[in-house]
């Protein structure tokens, strides 16, 4: 396996390089002909050249992102080899080098910052709204906090909307596919004479689901789904948005947007094995564990269930599938004056989101959801300016988040109205209060020293209730027909400083080259058993180089390298169906890696890309707890404490050691009668785990998928037709796994990525 992983290596090495010597080679061009557009960013709150920002960034353009048919979070992966976005049913997870959170507690914030314009957003569930009418998405990788927002340990990931423009324009775009997908979006911006513009966009996507079911659930009205109940895994989401920019003054300009967007979907039910039914402990592939514990309890380290699933075609839960209704309305704002010296920016964002709907759980339950909330607010006060070699900055944020959950796990098959097994109520208020700054300062034409600050102060409340087992209570929203049960009060309030430090060397226009020290914090908080969990730390050691070269400067060569110092990383596991799921700190974990990308225009026609990342992420300390099977005993679901394993040398979760991506653009000038686009493009992943225990059944193997696009456009551009197909080799990654033991049921479950698409899309820009 070692000399495997060296050779992968050394293969991604050679390939970046003879990628560096055919740009050098590549014969001169006109001027113009051979250029790669500059990529203007904003990473640090002012518009420059991505190749000039020393942070490891990935940006995709919208018109990428369209050709991509990104219409939602976990789409945008496929365009980001650094990013890992998976789904648990209705819930959207986010990594970056091997870091993110993977859980649904309501007291516990993302691992990875997301915002969108500046506002905010933290839940999961909230991650599935509609992205559409981009200008570009920036993903951050390292921690962040001195240059804005909220703070991170593993990165962000800014998506910048689309603005008015100055003049009429319309565009606008139409895909249809197999699973009847349709996926349309269009805007227009309007211009209001010297002072502003407006814009009104909006998308509708759909298609049927992925994943069929051939069993019949039982016959409950409440668990039918709309399409006869056999099919799960679709999209009917769609979006519109009014963005208004004004300009009444010189040096003020005034952004504000009001976005809505809705999803109606059946999610799509989990895979699973029912461990009982194939033998229990003394089934290959089981591993014994818990000594002291009278009795024989069990853990699935070994065995091999998955492989022998149909990741498209498997058995529902008797309660058939599920459905989830999430309605969500933002307002967002930005008002920047320039007064000369400096420039005072206030970012702002408002959210109000509310679904409901259920989901089907193996082998027989469901989870309702009478209506759960979600209300945000988010406010960033800045000021930057600069003076000769100085540039400076500073500023303050403030998030508030309060979340309501009214829904339990209910079993039909418990009395003749069916029961519920639990059903918690967890209210729960966030608030966040942060100072910031970060200063430049020229040494000498070439150096610049760098260095940032922050203060962040964090507070959390809650009054968690549970109305427990309620015996043939029937399918009912408890709130309204039982005794409010006595709430428990959890309160939690930590802070911290965090710093960056870093030199930046420029021996010219073409070259940058960096090295930064930087930490990064997130905040602790309660889990769902009440129990609290400390906040999570990490200390990051990063140098890069970025190169600009060849033919008219414009080729580019990117290499990162990092290594990270994490301690107290926040994990979930589910020991008790009952309670509800419990965060655990791991003692610690090393993560290092190398990142390196190319763009290289080989001929004005003619442009390929290559990127190459290597991780390597395991943990060097963490008791953890296992989820346990006893046949004899089928209520005991853990161990006790004194047998708790160390998980020392496992890797982390959605953590794959290598991710190699090649794409290669062919242009074929048609003369006056326009342009043929081909594009191909096509991505590795090596094999990663799905959770801290490593366990066999929760391991995606090596992959690849690749995509492939053939658009024409006339002369002038005003519109397009594009022919696609992705993921060709209809590879159905994992993206979900888990182990649970409720009760009697030990079950290990299991959700797959998108199979194999293909369809046409019409587009036009005037």
């Amino acid at each position: 396996m070692r000399y495997n992983s060296i050779r992968v290596l050394m293969a991604g090495a050679s390939l970046l390089a003879s990628s560096a010597a055919m740009a050098q080679q590549a014969p001169a061009t006109a001027p113009g002909d051979d250029t790669i557009p500059d990529i203007i960013v904003t990473a640090q709150n002012r518009a420059e050249s991505v190749q000039d920002v020393p942070i490891a960034i990935s940006v995709i353009s919208g018109d990428t992102l369209k050709a991509q048919g990104v219409t939602d979070f976990t789409s945008v992966a496929k365009v980001s080899p650094a990013l890992q976005v998976t789904s648990d049913t209705t819930n959207t997870r986010v990594s970056v080098r091997g870091i993110g959170t993977l859980s649904n507690n309501e007291a516990q914030d993302q691992s990875v910052a997301v915002n969108i314009d500046g506002e905010y957003i933290n839940r999961p569930t909230i991650l599935n709204a509609a992205i559409f009418d981009l200008e570009r998405v920036e993903v951050l990788r390292g921690p962040q906090g001195t240059l804005y927002g909220r703070n991170s340990t593993a990165g962000a990931v800014n998506f910048i909307t689309r603005k008015p423009g100055d003049e009429f324009r319309v565009n606008g775009s139409v895909s249809y596919g197999n699973y009847n997908a349709v996926i349309a979006e269009g805007g227009v911006d309007v211009p209001l004479g010297d002072v502003g513009a407006f814009r009104v966009a909006g998308t509708y996507s759909y298609h049927d689901g992925y994943v069929y079911s051939p069993n019949t659930p039982i016959s409950l009205p409440q668990f039918k789904a709309d399409d006869g109940g056999h099919r799960s895994g679709n999209d009917n989401t769609w979006g519109v948005r009014g963005s208004l920019r004004l300009e009444p003054l010189a040096g003020l300009e005034i952004n504000a947007s009001v976005e809505h967007d809705e999803m109606h979907i059946i999610p799509a039910v989990q895979a699973y094995q029912d461990l009982n039914a194939a033998g229990g402990c003394s089934a290959s592939g089981f591993v014994e564990v818990g000594p002291i514990t009278p009795g024989v309890q069990c853990i699935p380290q070994n065995t091999n269930f998955l492989s022998k699933v149909d990741r498209g075609n498997y058995n529902m839960p008797l309660t058939g599938v599920g459905k989830f209704d999430q309605i969500s309305t933002a307002v967002r704002g930005r008002i920047a004056y320039n007064f000369g010296p400096a420039t005072l920016t206030y970012t702002g964002g408002y959210r109000e989101t509310s679904n409901t709907g259920f989901n089907s759980l193996s082998p027989a339950y469901a989870f309702s959801n009478f209506g759960a909330s979600v209300k945000t607010q988010s406010h960033e006060l800045r000021l930057n300016g600069e003076e000769g070699r100085f540039k400076w900055q500073f500023g303050g944020f403030f998030f508030k988040e309060l979340l309501d959950t009214n829904g339990g796990l209910y079993s039909p098959f418990i009395g003749p109205k069916g029961s519920y097994i639990t059903y918690p109520v967890h209210p729960t208020d966030t608030q966040s209060w942060s100072a910031f700054g970060q200063a430049e300062y020229g040494l000498t034409d070439q150096i610049t020293a760098v260095g940032g600050l922050r203060y962040t102060k964090d507070r959390r409340s809650a009054n968690f209730s549970n109305y427990g087992f309620s015996f043939n209570s029937g399918y009912v929203d408890l709130t309204k027909t039982s005794a409010v049960p006595t709430p428990v009060p959890l309160y939690y309030s930590g802070d911290k400083i965090t710093w960056l430090g870093g030199l930046n060397y420029k021996p010219n226009n073409d070259t940058l080259i960096y090295a930064k020290v930087s930490t990064g914090y997130k905040a602790g908080g309660f889990d769902a058993t009440g129990a609290n969990f400390r906040p999570e730390n990490n200390t990051a050691y990063e140098g890069g180089l970025k190169l600009n070269y060849g033919p008219g400067h414009h080729n580019i060569f990117n290499i990162s390298g990092f290594y990270y110092d994490y301690k107290d990383l926040q994990n979930d596991v589910l020991l008790n169906n009952v309670t509800g799921a419990q965060t655990l700190n791991s003692g610690a974990a090393t993560i290092y890696g190398v990142e390196a990308e190319s763009t290289i225009r080989l001929s004005p026609r003619d442009t390929f890309t290559a990127s190459f990342n290597y991780l390597h992420a395991r943990y060097d300390n963490f008791i953890a707890s296992y989820v346990v099977l006893d046949s004899a005993n089928p209520n005991l679901t853990s161990l006790s404490t004194a047998e708790n394993p160390n998980l020392k040398g496992n890797r982390l979760p959605q953590a794959p050691t290598f991710v190699i991506g090649v794409g290669y653009d062919h242009v074929f000038d048609l003369g006056s009668s326009g342009k043929l686009t081909a594009r191909a493009y096509s991505r590795f992943k090596s094999d990663y785990y799905l959770d801290f225990y490593n366990y066999r059944d929760s391991q995606q193997k090596a992959y690849t998928q690749t995509d492939l696009s053939l658009e024409y456009r006339p002369e002038n551009g005003k519109f397009g037709v594009q022919v696609f197909a992705r993921n060709l080799e209809n590879i159905r990654p994992l993206v979900y796994a888990s182990y649970v033991a409720a009760g009697t049921d030990d079950i290990i479950n299991w959700q797959f990525s998108a199979p194999r698409t293909y369809g046409a899309r019409v587009s036009i820009d005037f």
